[in-house]
């Protein structure tokens, strides 16, 4: 790849652009939640049916990542970053005018697609247009996004939903329209040398090993954990996924330009990486139940409760730049361990002090949203881009993505389980937030192996 069109207004114009596409993905999550009453009664859907409005964006968002990941890498930037954007709008207008819920799905499953690629191309266009001395800003700035849209989300959402709840779909239009618009006029065209044919069996195998991983992991009845993990049906259904990704490993060592690049997990940099992926994602999935632990614990209503992660995003909207920029001074070494410990410090708090005070409780989210925010984002991807291949970088950022979903995924399902072990009472809650205390020092111990900045920075200049 050659790009050679670097200056400090290009890229602050390439990052503006790379920043609206994925705050555009990252809203769509949170400005339709409180959407669902209105569509469970528009489409008259029971609840068990109506989760499928997540369920099926997250299933083709988690096939999506690798498959446009690897399109980057192979056929530009810029094309597939449109691309992206254009099947996020158009799935956006088939939700905003479904005749039925199956429709509505239809819609959904299009704009996961599209959305599944937006944030591993924008990564991978970070590294091959942001100056190296700027990426962890970069980054930094394109993390504070989740914080931002978990903010503006609802409000947003409420606004829009004294006319019709198609208004939060409707929306994304003219916002993609502009974008696309801009990404023609912005994000420059990079030039590719040639590649192998499509590894078109590894990502059959791949999307398939996704897909049944994360529907099996979803039906676990975390009111019966084991009872329901037990099962033929969802075991089976794990067990296949498992069988699959072991199969691609095997498959992908002999395929010119594989979907997935096994032989990044012989660095220890990537494979510590995508470890501390998957306990970023364990602990993101501890985030959902703090409402319903304000709840029990101080008989908070269900309205004022879910303010009680209001500090937990802040200190994640403000912590994502710092660190970014804490990144490119001091490395990622330094940022991964200093965030952990305070993460681990907020949940010793959360879980161990917060009991019998509102004020502690909110206090171990604000701590728990800084440690959060040192590691979520930035670092990680800054490595990934430091460690993978020029010709594999947004497929590197795509798999760094799948493994913290499967990360959320599995904590969602552990922690369940061990709620509900404790009669899902309030005990439970304090165990499982004691548990991710443990994962974040364990992070911290793993982030020690990390490279130091002299070894990272000499990675730098060999790219």
């Amino acid at each position: 790849m050659v790009y050679n069109g670097k200056s400090k207004s290009n890229e602050n114009r390439i990052l503006a652009v790379l920043f609206v596409g994925v705050l555009m993905g990252a809203l769509d999550i949170s400005i339709v939640s409180p959407a669902l009453p209105a569509i469970k009664s528009f489409f008259q859907v029971d609840t068990r049916i109506l989760i499928w409005v997540f369920n099926v964006y997250l299933l083709s968002y988690l096939v999506g990542t690798p498959f446009m990941a690897k399109l980057s890498d192979r056929s530009g930037r810029r094309k597939i970053y449109i691309l992206n954007i254009i099947l996020f709008g158009l799935g956006s207008l088939v939700s905003a005018f479904s005749f039925n819920f199956a429709t509505l799905l239809l819609g959904r499953l299009i704009q996961g697609f599209g959305a599944g690629g937006i944030f591993p191309v924008a990564s991978a266009f970070i590294g091959d247009t942001i100056s190296p001395e700027r990426r962890g800003a970069a980054f930094g700035t394109i993390g504070a996004v989740f914080g931002l849209a978990f903010i503006i989300g609802p409000i947003l959402a409420g606004i829009l939903l004294n006319f019709t709840w198609r208004w939060l779909f409707l929306i994304n239009i003219p916002v993609a329209l502009i974008l696309i618009a801009l990404s023609i006029r912005i994000l420059p065209k990079i030039e590719l040398k040639k590649s192998a044919p499509f590894d078109y069996g590894g990502m059959i195998i791949l999307a398939s090993a996704l897909t049944l991983l994360a529907y099996g992991l979803n039906s676990i009845d975390i009111n019966n954990f084991i009872g329901s993990f037990n099962s033929l049906e969802v075991f089976s259904i794990i067990l296949s996924g498992i069988v699959l990704l072991l199969a691609l490993n095997f498959i992908e060592k002999r395929v010119e330009d594989p979907i997935i690049y096994f032989n990044l997990f012989a660095e220890r940099q990537f494979l510590l990486t995508m470890i501390l992926a998957l306990g970023v994602g364990l602990a993101q999935a501890g985030i959902i139940f703090i409402p319903t632990l304000a709840i029990l614990t101080f008989k908070l209503g269900i309205s004022l409760a879910s303010f009680t992660l209001l500090p937990l995003v802040v200190t994640t909207v403000i912590g994502a730049p710092l660190f970014g920029f804490l990144l490119d001074r001091r490395g990622s070494r330094f940022v991964i361990i200093i965030a952990s410990i305070i993460l681990a410090v907020g949940l010793v708090v959360l879980s161990s002090f917060s009991a019998n005070n509102l004020t502690v409780f909110l206090i171990s989210g604000l701590i728990i949203g800084f440690g959060l925010s040192g590691i979520l984002g930035a670092p990680l991807r800054y490595i990934v881009l430091n460690e993978a291949p020029m010709q594999y970088r947004a497929a590197a950022q795509g798999l760094l993505s799948i493994n913290t979903s499967f990360g959320q995924i599995v904590g969602a399902a552990l922690l369940g389980a061990i709620i509900s072990s404790q009669g899902a009472g309030i005990s439970g809650y304090y165990i499982s937030y004691a548990f991710l205390a443990v994962i974040a020092f364990i992070m911290f111990l793993l982030a020690l192996n990390l490279k130091n900045r002299a070894e990272e920075l000499k990675s730098l200049k060999d790219q």
